[in-house]
């Protein structure tokens, strides 16, 4: 096993502390120091890096890697030649080139400080990103997997579905105290979040958190979900096999390929109907630029919703409310008329049955 050098050690400590205090950053990218989950990211990105040309090509320093090499890596990874410690290949080759170039242009940048000029050996990597697929699951299926589930998946799959919460990086970050208003209420904090803290209404999963949180004895500084993803990721994998199948999804990937990520889909496409405007959606989802949305959800599981309502303008929903406002008013009036002609009938026949009295007498 392959153990990271002092030097590529050394040198992701330096890279690291730049960008948490936004230092050296490349001029097209933006200013400013990165958040805890990017830092995160760069840290296990870098490190992956480094052990993987060790492994590849012998280097125990990330920056002797050639220009040559490098295409290499990159075209073996998209092929599969390179694979997971699981055995499954990368999905998302192109995040793993943005990763890379970001750090070499701040190499190139440090040492231009110095007088030393550094070869841009990133120009011809493919930056393309194509879409992965991903697993859809309908209301009614998802409902399924929570019926076979054990009651800690059960409450994890719904809390995903529910919120659309980043897995696994928000999720486990989730302290009891981020719930308010009795459960209903989630608050997913600025520095756990990829893009922006908010808070989110819990409209499906409210009651079996607080049962949870009250089941285990949770502290309010207690972490919710302290799972180890790639355990998680088995287990969903094997539910989805025994309670869907092994065919593929609306999506493209088959039931049995199941992973957290893929609930953050599903949860959009649940939610994308019943939104009323899409900033509020994004809001939920922690997003900034509307094309995420099309990207999580692809429109599937869309219906039309239109009613004849939808298409009458302003004025003439303005007229018809006038109107029937006026039939309301002329129905007031004519039900007052009948009434007070019914109380003139009465007493009619009050003075008739009297008369009738008297004639008898």
């Amino acid at each position: 096993m392959f153990r990271i050098s002092k030097y590529d050690s050394d040198l992701l400590f330096q890279y690291t502390e730049d960008m948490e205090n936004g230092i050296n950053v490349a001029s097209s990218s933006v200013k400013g120091p990165r958040s805890y989950i990017r830092l995160n990211t760069i840290v296990q990105k870098m490190r992956f890096f480094s052990l993987k040309f060790k492994e590849c090509y012998d280097l125990d320093k990330i920056t002797d890697v050639s220009e040559e090499q490098l295409c290499k890596f990159f075209t073996n990874m998209k092929k599969g030649v390179i694979k997971k410690k699981d055995g499954g290949e990368y999905k998302s080759t192109a995040y793993f080139v943005s990763v890379f170039k970001a750090f070499w242009h701040w190499w190139m940048k440090i040492n231009r400080k110095k007088g030393i000029d550094i070869k841009e050996i990133t120009l011809d990597l493919d930056t393309r990103a194509s879409k992965p697929k991903w697993v859809y699951l309908s209301e009614e299926q998802i409902q399924k997997l929570c019926d076979h589930a054990l009651h800690k998946y059960k409450v994890l799959i719904m809390f995903l579905f529910d919120t659309g919460i980043r897995s696994p990086t928000e999720l486990v970050n989730i302290r009891v105290s981020d719930f308010y208003n009795d459960f209903r209420e989630l608050q997913i904090r600025d520095e756990i979040s990829k893009t922006f803290g908010r808070k989110i209404k819990l409209m499906l999963c409210s009651d079996l958190i607080k049962k949870y949180v009250k089941d285990k004895n949770l502290g309010n500084e207690d972490y919710v979900f302290p799972i180890n993803p790639q355990s998680v990721n088995k287990y969903l994998k094997r539910l989805a096999l025994r309670t869907l199948g092994s065919e593929k999804s609306l999506a493209g990937q088959r039931y049995n390929e199941l992973t957290l990520y893929d609930f953050r889909h599903c949860s959009c496409c649940y939610w994308l109907p019943r939104y009323k405007s899409e900033s509020a959606l994004k809001f939920r989802f922690g997003w900034k630029k509307s094309d995420k949305i099309h990207y999580y959800s692809e429109m599937i599981g869309m219906r039309d919703t239109i009613t004849e309502e939808d298409l009458l303008i302003d004025t003439t929903k303005t007229e018809i409310e006038q109107k029937q406002e006026r039939l309301k008013r002329e129905n007031e009036l004519l039900r007052e008329k009948i009434g007070s002609m019914e109380d003139q009938m009465n007493q009619i026949l009050q003075l008739v049955q009297k008369g009738a009295i008297i004639l008898e007498k």
